[in-house]
């Protein structure tokens, strides 16, 4: 067994569970879709803002499908104690982990160019012009906030939470990059969500930035690694 293994146990579990497939699927594709397409629609000729709005959902995206589908994947198979299980065998605790974050960033880089094509044909929201650059930015970011996923189940007592617990997130992520339209907000809180990852990718994608980027996501990954490994809980809490 390998990291591959449990990729494709990951990938299997998620496209079995129809709850999941509606919260990380149908929700966050259909907002990131429909969003643009209305605006296209309410204010034609206005594409640049549609592409503006566009690129702050991917914030959602990010954080639904990365964050959220993560955070509650693995504080459930933490509570039927799969992942206690998974212990017994062969594989390493990295192991574990990395197939799970692997399968992830899959899904939602998937959704994401899903989106993105549809957007395309039907709000008339140009591709980007740096593919490549696209492409890392959406890959890296995937990446990361399902490592901060992954690390954050250890602040969540029980499954039955995993969801909630994410919201605070889920908000912070879609006010920061634009998403819900312009709220005014103090400059310290501006400055606060702007250290967001998902300020980081959607700070790559509109305006082509690479360094900023870059620093904020290595750094994000830096503590979602070090929290992984000292707070990480393979079982429930005993009461």
């Amino acid at each position: 067994m390998s990291v591959a293994a449990t990729y494709r146990l990951g990938t299997r579990l998620f496209w079995r569970d129809r709850t999941m497939l509606f919260a990380s699927v149908v929700t966050p594709v259909g907002l990131a879709v429909g969003l643009p397409v209305l605006m296209r629609n309410v204010r034609p000729g206005q594409i640049a803002e549609v592409a503006q709005l566009f690129h702050g959902m991917l914030a959602v995206l990010l954080a639904i499908t990365a964050f959220m589908n993560i955070v509650v994947a693995l504080t459930s198979r933490r509570d039927q104690l799969v992942l206690k299980r998974l212990r017994t065998t062969r594989l390493t605790d990295a192991q574990i982990l990395a197939g799970q974050i692997a399968s992830t960033v899959t899904q939602t880089v998937g959704l994401i160019l899903l989106s993105m094509v549809a957007v395309r044909f039907l709000a008339d929201v140009p591709f980007p012009p740096d593919p490549l650059l696209f492409g890392a930015a959406i890959v890296a970011g995937s990446a990361v906030l399902a490592l901060l996923g992954a690390a954050y189940t250890a602040a969540i007592p029980r499954a039955e939470l995993a969801a909630a617990y994410t919201m605070p997130i889920f908000l912070m992520a879609g006010v920061g990059a634009g998403a819900m339209g312009p709220i005014p907000l103090p400059s310290f809180v501006r400055t606060a969500l702007d250290l967001l990852p998902t300020a980081a990718v959607v700070d790559a994608v509109s305006t082509g930035a690479v360094l900023r980027p870059v620093l904020n996501l290595a750094a994000w990954a830096m503590i979602g690694a070090v929290a992984l490994r000292l707070w990480f809980r393979w079982e429930p809490r005993r009461s």
